[in-house]
């Protein structure tokens, strides 16, 4: 008896390996994800503008770290009184000065812009189709950073702008395979049936580009929580966000959909020894603690050893 409507996946032919490079650009989903191979010691950069919601955005930031600009003091906005940000990243990023803003986002770009130009993966996690747009400068900005809402014109990008935002990236970088997700969190705000458009759209969108372009590739973590996953039980107490076992679950899914098999014995020893280093010792003077703390030392230099492309700095990070 099946008791939930499982989602048919095909893994892809050529697959992820420990070394190659990967950004992972998008809504928070792409911070789980993204998290979740680092902390197995995969080369990734997540989300180094903060969390991106539209694909105009996320199309801004991909153009940005091809060129490397750095930020200017032009593209600086002052957020209340006691804050600076650009509206290209999240309030993750507020500063209380202009030239600590500056030196933090351009550091931050400089690291991202190497890590992208070398990366072999770029995955996607496409949020809304909803953009917010600053009407003094007619900008689309990837953050209104709560500024009051009669300095914005909000509308939904059709299915054709979102598609030539997209496809301008492929085309740009053909050297690269691009995973392309729709975030399965509801934007409310959007009203039930508006948050349907929106990924209606999104939807549409990476269909035509997966048709299009032989680098893009879609995986379906919106079908895996609203249908295989379909309970509450799943959700966070807000109803929108997916729990830790929902989203532990939906990684699964994408190993199996992305990475190689070959690399399933070092993620093994990798995972082993994540949580080794994450451990929290109730009595860190004891002798037991002291023979735990060789055992862990002893791992790592095995892992090191065997399996040399794991970044081991990753696997203690949260």
């Amino acid at each position: 008896m099946k008791l939930s409507t499982e989602i048919s996946i095909e893994p892809m032919k050529h697959r992820i390996v420990y070394g190659d490079g990967m950004l992972f650009l998008g809504s928070c989903f792409a911070d789980e994800i993204g998290n979740s191979c680092k902390g197995l010691g995969f080369n990734a950069v997540v989300n180094p503008f903060g969390v991106l919601y539209n694909p105009l955005s996320i199309a801004n930031a991909l153009h940005r770290l091809q060129s490397g600009t750095p930020f200017s003091s032009e593209e600086v906005i002052q957020v209340g009184e006691e804050y600076y940000c650009t509206f290209s990243h999240n309030t993750n990023f507020w500063n209380p000065t202009k030239e600590g803003l500056l030196n933090h986002v351009n550091n931050e770009l400089e690291k991202a812009s190497l890590c992208f130009k070398k990366a072999q993966w770029v995955i996607i996690s496409l949020g809304t189709a909803w953009v917010f747009c600053f009407q003094p400068t007619m900008q689309v900005v990837a953050n209104c950073h709560k500024m009051p809402s009669r300095l914005f014109e909000r509308f939904c990008l059709s299915l054709p702008q979102t598609i030539q935002s997209l496809s301008a990236v492929l085309e740009a970088h053909p050297d690269k395979e691009f995973i392309f997700t729709v975030s399965p969190l509801r934007h409310l705000k959007d009203g039930l049936h508006g948050n349907q458009l929106s990924k209606a759209t999104l939807l549409l969108a990476v269909e035509q580009l997966c048709n299009n372009y032989q680098n893009a590739h879609y995986f379906p973590a919106y079908e895996i929580l609203l249908d295989e996953l379909r309970d509450y039980r799943f959700y966070k107490e807000d109803m929108v966000h997916p729990t830790e076992q929902a989203v532990n679950y939906i990684f699964e899914k994408f190993v199996q959909f992305a990475v190689n098999p070959s690399e399933q014995p070092a993620m093994k020893a990798a995972l082993e020894l994540r949580q080794m280093l994450l451990h929290k010792p109730v009595f860190p003077e004891s002798e037991a603690y002291r023979q735990f703390e060789s055992l862990r030392e002893q791992k790592r230099e095995a892992l090191s050893a065997q399996y040399p492309s794991v970044l081991l700095n990753a696997l203690s990070a949260k």
